[in-house]
């Protein structure tokens, strides 16, 4: 018999386009576009919620990780050939363990701050999970399948781990504490590993105390040049801090430290934790990531360069040692000629068996939640909100994905068909965060009506304020909401796809527990049933 996990996988793979492997590798935006197309690039280089990036360079091929918190899949891996046209390529993990409480929404649980690195033809990922510890996976082919995850670190308010493998065959794990549940941080820690990285062999030494200079020091990666240790890591908070290095011929220490990268007169507030890449020319370039609020954290590419062993990330215009962010700068030289414009999928016209690799759920999937391509159409069967929610985001069936640029219009097509018993079924498209507000579709004494509903502290319990919008002649509608700059939220309706009838404007979205807003389709009961409706959604579209 198959093992309960790897079925669970294998279902993922499939319904998410695992297999699919050229699945929007062409796919350009219409609303953020970083390669200018002149030699020259503008950040941020991924204008998308793709926290506490990590990234590697495999021969002439680049790799980026992001936290994904309680989302499933998990662990986003996106690829490039030059460090400014980035396309999602998978997932590393299917789903979130341990699967009983991740299957169940966990708002600010699940996968923080991960690393990537190749070791002997293998990629490993390090992840943590601040309220159970430090997850290993690995994989020959970037694209999976990945193995399962093996716990390293076993223990409350482990975070942010990178591996590293020395030249003499020994092999440490770095890490940090997130107070709220060690009740320590501002430290940064150095384990031993066995030479397989499954397992430290103790609990580890602090080798770097901030709360004296670097308050709030997390995020550790960890390097080795000229004989030189180096820990590359944010300090002074998300939003208002700066970027930290720290050397020492000892990984142990003691450190030397220099902020090498803060804001200054920049508008790059931050600039927070990243990753070293170079290319096959020998530039050296870092990337980090930038706290937008409920834009999230988007993705940053800094020039770096070296001077007495130390690096400057960034401009260094008046020659003190600390690099400014630079807005637009010319591209990494990567020894090719121009190369072709992609982005990350946003986009999705539901056509293909599998879904855009964008889509996340609010918590491990069930087989029951989705027919990908039914006739052209994404089909939703409609779930019941679990029995202690109050609100959408107790709703595990949520199919989200990240907001794309500060100015951007979201379109989708939805086609109700309840169950004949009208037990409370609606299907709608939702901006989802703290505050969240939506539009759905929902049958009523043998009438389709649209409702607008909105909640403010939602992760408190509170409950959606819901009003009737009007009645709709058909059991279909199309929703749009359009962002602008602000985060504000202005949502409008249309019979006809042609003719749009604003609603509701100025709504304002809220980041989630450490995410960005995300955008979201969902299909929904308030009462148990034996066959449930469904929605058929025909596209979701991105646009200006």
């Amino acid at each position: 018999m198959m093992h309960i996990w790897k079925v669970s996988v294998l279902f993922s793979y499939l319904v998410l386009g695992h297999f699919t492997l050229t699945f929007g590798q062409h796919y350009q935006s219409q609303v953020w576009r970083p390669d200018l197309g002149n030699g020259k690039f503008k950040n941020p280089v991924i204008n998308a919620d793709y926290s506490d990036p990590d990234a590697i360079r495999v021969g002439e091929d680049y790799y980026m990780i992001a936290s994904s918190f309680n989302h499933s899949p998990g662990l986003p891996i996106l690829h490039s050939k030059d460090m400014v046209n980035w396309t999602i390529i998978g997932h590393a993990l299917q789903r979130q363990v341990p699967e009983a409480v991740f299957n169940k929404v966990q708002h600010g649980g699940g996968v923080w701050a991960p690393s990537i690195r190749y070791h002997e033809n293998e990629f490993y990922i390090y992840y943590p999970d601040p309220d159970f510890g430090i997850y290993q996976i690995k994989t020959g082919d970037i694209r999976g399948p990945w193995s399962e995850p093996v716990l390293v670190f076993e223990g409350k308010g482990l975070i942010d781990p990178c591996p590293f493998w020395d030249e003499d065959g020994r092999a440490y794990l770095a890490y940090a504490y997130a107070g709220s549940r060690a009740g320590l941080k501002s430290v940064i820690g150095i384990a031993p590993m066995n030479a397989e990285g499954t397992k430290v062999l103790n609990r580890g030494t602090i080798v770097y105390d901030g709360h004296e200079l670097d308050p709030t020091i997390e995020g550790p990666k960890v390097y080795k040049r000229n004989g030189y240790y180096y820990l590359f890591a944010p300090a002074g908070g998300v939003a208002t801090g700066w970027q930290l290095v720290l050397r020492s011929k000892d990984i142990y220490g003691p450190y030397e430290r220099k902020v090498v990268m803060e804001q200054n007169n920049s508008t790059v507030n931050g600039p927070h934790q990243g990753a070293w890449v170079n290319t096959p020319t020998g530039e050296d370039w870092f990337f980090h990531f930038q706290d937008k609020e409920a834009m999230g954290r988007v993705v940053h590419l800094q020039p770096m360069v070296w001077k007495e062993d130390w690096p400057i990330i960034g401009e260094d215009e008046d020659g003190d040692g600390v690099g400014t962010p630079v807005m637009i700068y010319k591209k990494p030289h990567v020894g090719k000629q121009q190369l072709p414009v992609v982005n990350p999928q946003e986009s999705d016209e539901f056509d293909s068996p599998q879904l855009g690799l964008q889509w996340q759920w609010q918590a491990n999937p069930d087989g029951t939640w989705l027919m990908p391509s039914h006739k052209g159409n994404l089909r939703l069967y409609t779930q019941l909100l679990p029995k202690d929610g109050k609100n959408l985001m107790a709703l595990p069936n949520i199919l989200t994905q990240k907001f794309p640029a500060e100015d951007f219009t979201a379109t989708t097509r939805v086609r109700l068909r309840p169950n004949e018993k009208e037990l409370g079924e609606r299907a709608g498209l939702v901006v989802v965060g703290e505050d969240y507000s939506q539009l759905f579709i929902q049958k009523n004494n043998g009438v389709f009506r649209l409702y607008y509903g909105s909640c403010s502290k939602a992760y408190n319990g509170n409950s959606e304020n819901v009003r009737v919008v009007t009645t709709v002649p058909d059991d279909f509608v199309f929703l749009r909401v359009q962002v602008r700059k602000g985060e504000i939220c202005n949502w409008s309706y249309s019979i006809d796809g042609k003719k749009y009838i604003d609603i509701e404007k100025d709504f304002r979205a809220r980041p989630g527990k450490w995410i960005g807003a995300t955008l979201g389709l969902y299909a929904s009961r308030d009462k148990q049933i034996n066959d449930s409706g469904y929605a058929d959604f025909d596209w979701f579209r991105i646009g200006k």
